[in-house]
């Protein structure tokens, strides 16, 4: 493939990891009645800050913004920050909890998870006052248990994608009705 390739490529294990995040997020929110955008690969640019592109990035609550349907970056000084930001950690774990960190607690993130794909962890921390702590349960997604989201990972070697979406809803206990599921 080339030099070309080299720092291009994103594998099977993050490309995988990104999307049953995207899928986790968005089931939950959607059996919770939880509001929210997703955004995957979304470039967010704050006035005199460095842009950011989180792997996943999701606007949560009953105000979501208005944005442009446009290849610009995202402004967070006219829409906001994204309530929780989502890095999936193939090889850059240090760069993730160190400057990725810093510079989500300075875009004003709410809450901001790395993924260890190796380990099938998540690191979760929910960002205040310029600092961030670390979490078992977000508070952006109320009440998801971070434990959830990790056994999520581990299936991902043992289970095809439909598989993990029955469990996913078994986990957070939807209310559909058998006629609802047709």
């Amino acid at each position: 493939m080339g030099d070309f390739a080299q720092g291009l490529s994103i594998g099977f294990a993050h490309g995988r990891s990104n999307s049953l995040l995207a899928v986790v997020v968005g089931l939950y929110g959607t059996l919770k009645d939880i509001p929210f955008l997703s955004i995957t690969k979304g470039s967010f640019r704050k006035v005199n800050e460095r842009e950011c592109q989180p792997d996943l990035a999701f606007y949560v609550g009953k105000d979501l913004p208005n944005i442009p349907r446009n290849n610009s970056p995202i402004d967070t000084s006219q829409h906001g920050s994204p309530s929780l930001a989502i890095e999936i950690s193939a090889t850059t774990l240090s760069d993730d909890l160190g400057q990725k960190c810093l510079l989500y607690e300075q875009l004003g993130v709410v809450e901001y998870w790395v993924v260890d794909v190796a380990s099938a962890t998540v690191i979760a921390f929910e960002v205040a006052n310029n600092g961030s702590r670390q979490i078992r349960t977000s508070s952006v997604l109320t009440g998801l248990e971070i434990e959830v989201i990790e056994e999520t990972l581990r299936q991902i070697q043992i289970k095809d994608d439909g598989a993990i979406n029955r469990w996913l809803l078994m986990q957070f206990g939807s209310e559909l009705s058998g006629s609802d599921r047709e």
